[in-house]
């Protein structure tokens, strides 16, 4: 059964970066698509970025330039490089994977990982 686990949130400035990890067990990584999600309070959950097995990557108009995924299937992880973070990035961020289908629709993904804290302060 695959497990997912987030890592690498926390507070930072407008302006600063972080880099958060989502570590895969319990099955190999790489024939999977990872996709990379967040929830604002009384938000609905939108897609955030994604990566497929052969690397190919969408991301959300609005963090274009700024986030950056990428994958290291030796480690089993996806990471998502978020760079020249604003407040509206705060959000609890989500990673999830699918062996079929990959997108930035939360209800093409069948494993979800527990969820990391993201807040940008002005």
């Amino acid at each position: 059964q695959l497990q997912l686990v987030e890592s690498g949130g926390g507070l930072v400035q407008s302006g600063g970066s972080l880099n958060l990890s989502c570590a895969a067990s319990g099955v190999a990584l790489e024939d999977y698509a990872i996709g990379w999600f967040r929830q604002a309070p009384g938000k609905e959950r939108e897609g955030v970025s994604a990566i497929g097995s052969g690397g190919y990557t969408y991301y959300l108009d609005s963090v274009k330039g700024r986030f950056t995924i990428s994958r290291d299937n030796a480690k089993n992880t996806v990471y998502l490089q978020m760079n020249g973070l604003k407040p509206e990035d705060t959000a609890v961020y989500y990673c999830a994977a699918d062996i079929w289908r990959i997108g930035l629709s939360p209800s093409i993904y069948d494993y979800w990982g527990q969820g990391t804290q993201v807040t940008v302060s002005s």
